[in-house]
């Protein structure tokens, strides 16, 4: 009988990586699968579907579709050691496939069809459930399918939604505590589309950012498996200040080339501050502003690009005074029961001059 892990052991120093390297290997009659997170060269998800006693394996770029309004790339690779279904650990850089590996999900599937070129498996995990589809498209390229609909009140991320506006104001709202104050940081206003460990960033003229901005692009596979769109400005910092004419002078180059000559120059960040949508749910109409700040903490976004700046519940003069002392133009105010409102301007948010 053939040894279904040769190419495995071939690529693999046993004395050099931390995964298992059996030497032998044994027919077994089990369903189980394991999905991994691998962050190597690029962020992947590994799918181990256990099979006449090896794991048959996909590298899944952006993991497993959620619901059936599109297919994900699967690269089918090398079958896996039964070992793999609860590996988990840092594979030394410069081994094959070096970086850290951490398990997603485990459970049992069930499979309706397997054929040499399509795959059909119901999965019973903790986390993923439901029935998909591997497909082959040409060699090691095959693509998956969810085929049952997505969990009950899903809403697919929307493709392209528009930053909602603040109204400029003389003067702080009367009725302070009913306010949230965050600082107005006079920076470029994006929405930042994360899924599948990537992200996508959009300004507030519709036009596609990510690559000006690489430096920010590693907030993808920080924030992976969560999926999510976020509202908030890309700032240059000369020093410890904001400083727009930096920014202005990063925003100039149109071609990538000069952009990434001046990405190296001008130090950036992406200051977060509002929630659109979060893991199949829509944030924008029934939950409020104070709902939306709490979810977005909770998802502790802070990197060495990234973060999402507190805002003050109440207290506007103390917000008002902390933006003069920093330098910056002012504060915005923001209704803690308002909705969020895309592409529309309204006196629910308010920008008052520092």
């Amino acid at each position: 009988m053939t040894d279904r892990l040769d190419e495995y052991r071939r690529k693999r120093d046993a004395r050099r990586t931390p995964e298992p390297v059996p030497r032998t290997w044994r027919p077994s009659t089990g369903q189980r699968f394991v999905i991994q997170q691998h962050h190597a060269s690029s962020l992947h998800w590994d799918v181990r579907l256990e099979r006449d006693g090896v794991l048959v394996s996909f590298a899944v770029p952006r993991g497993l579709p959620r619901d059936r309004a599109r297919n994900h790339l699967a690269k089918h690779t090398e079958d896996h050691p039964l070992e793999y279904l609860t590996f988990a650990g840092e594979i030394p850089a410069g081994e094959y496939g070096g970086g850290r590996m951490t398990i997603f999900d485990t459970g049992t599937y069930e499979a309706d069809k397997w054929r040499d070129d399509e795959i059909g498996v119901t999965f019973h995990g903790e986390r993923t459930n439901g029935r998909y589809v591997f497909f082959q498209t040409g060699g090691q390229d095959w693509m998956v399918r969810r085929m049952d609909p997505a969990e009950p009140g899903w809403e697919p991320m929307p493709e392209v939604a528009a930053p909602m506006q603040a109204t400029a104001a003389a003067g702080l709202p009367a009725d302070d505590e009913d306010w949230g104050y965050e600082m107005s940081w006079g920076g470029r206003r994006v929405l930042a589309y994360v899924s599948g460990g990537r992200l996508r960033l959009i300004d507030g003229d519709g036009t596609d950012v990510t690559r000006w901005f690489p430096e920010i692009r590693p907030l993808g596979p920080a924030l992976a498996p969560v999926e999510a769109v976020l509202d908030g400005e890309i700032v240059a910092f000369d020093g410890i200040r904001p400083d727009p004419d930096l920014l202005a002078r990063r925003d100039a180059p149109k071609d990538p080339a000069a952009a990434r000559r001046a990405a190296e120059r001008t130090p950036v960040h992406l200051l977060l501050y509002d929630l659109l949508w979060l893991e199949g749910h829509s944030t924008v109409e029934f939950v409020r502003y104070a709902e939306r700040r709490e979810l977005l903490d909770g998802l502790s976004q802070a990197g060495p690009n990234w973060q999402t700046p507190p805002f003050f519940s109440g207290g506007g003069e103390f917000a008002l005074e902390a933006a003069r002392a920093q330098g910056l133009p002012g504060v915005v105010a923001k209704r803690l029961d308002s909705p969020y409102l895309p592409g529309r301007r309204s006196r629910l948010w308010r920008t008052v001059r520092a």
